[in-house]
């Protein structure tokens, strides 16, 4: 998770929401870690979470992300759950809960789905107060007035 908000701690600085995600390989080790890029990309679907994930493919040179672990600072909203599924991810950790648009235990909990051909081990909660922290901030700087 370290490596999740070091990423996410990156996005404001193209004006995307502070939201980073980490792909943990089969043997244990970071292949792919990224930030939103909605913004910076003019991207609806560059999320934390797509981007780590197919920087993760192209590592492994395979869709299959069987055995990899998906870590990101806020739980994935359906798109991106939706995506960890497809990609036979094993496991989803999050930090902060999204009540407005998580798909993996809040709205929707696709991971545990029984129509789906797969479900994958949801981790919520991990260094949570941070990650919901880093998230806060950049919206309450948003709405506060700039200084002349």
């Amino acid at each position: 998770m370290d490596l999740a908000l070091e990423e996410a701690a990156a996005a404001p600085a193209h004006g995307d929401v502070p939201i980073g995600a980490v792909v943990v390989g089969p043997g244990g080790s970071v292949i792919a870690r990224r930030h939103n890029e909605r913004e910076l990309a003019g991207d609806p679907t560059a999320h934390a979470e797509i981007l780590a994930l197919r920087d993760a493919a192209a590592h492994l040179g395979a869709w299959r992300l069987q055995g990899c672990t998906l870590v990101s600072t806020i739980e994935p909203c359906p798109m991106c759950a939706g995506a960890a599924l497809a990609a036979r991810m094993t496991t989803v950790v999050f930090g902060a809960t999204d009540p407005k648009a998580g798909a993996c235990g809040s709205l929707y909990n696709l991971g545990a789905d029984p129509r789906l051909n797969h479900d994958m081990t949801i981790v919520p909660g991990i260094r949570e107060a941070e990650a919901a922290a880093l998230i806060r901030r950049f919206f309450a700087d948003r709405r506060s007035p700039a200084e002349p």
